[in-house]
């Protein structure tokens, strides 16, 4: 178990190390101006790291508003649905008038029957 919680604290530390890194990364890159990138791996990685930032944010704010409009499926959902209830009941009320008037043409069929 020992063994295990060390593995969990040391994917802990190089997370952390890395997210501290790649934070810094991003930092560097947006710092950096139009060419600067082409200093060096180093210069290229921070450029690199803005950009993926950057685009982070842009899916990020895209999967927020595809959650938006799906909130609006939802409510367009609930209002079909109610639609739906509504014409249940219709048909529910017209299937009994329906059953009410074969039993009155059956008692009057039995009455003339006698």
């Amino acid at each position: 178990m020992t063994d295990f919680v060390r593995f969990l604290a040391a994917w802990a530390l190089l997370h952390e190390s890395a997210d501290e890194g790649w934070k810094a990364a991003i930092a560097r890159g947006r710092a950096q101006s139009p060419g600067d990138a082409e200093a060096g791996p180093d210069a290229f990685v921070d450029g690199l790291a803005a950009l993926v930032e950057s685009e982070k944010e842009r899916l990020k704010q895209e999967l927020a508003q595809q959650g938006d409009q799906g909130h609006a499926t939802r409510g367009e959902d609930a209002a079909l649905a109610a639609q739906v209830d509504a014409v249940r009941f219709e048909l529910a009320e017209l299937r009994g008038r329906i059953e009410s008037l074969q039993a009155s043409i059956d008692a009057l069929v039995a009455q003339k029957g006698d």
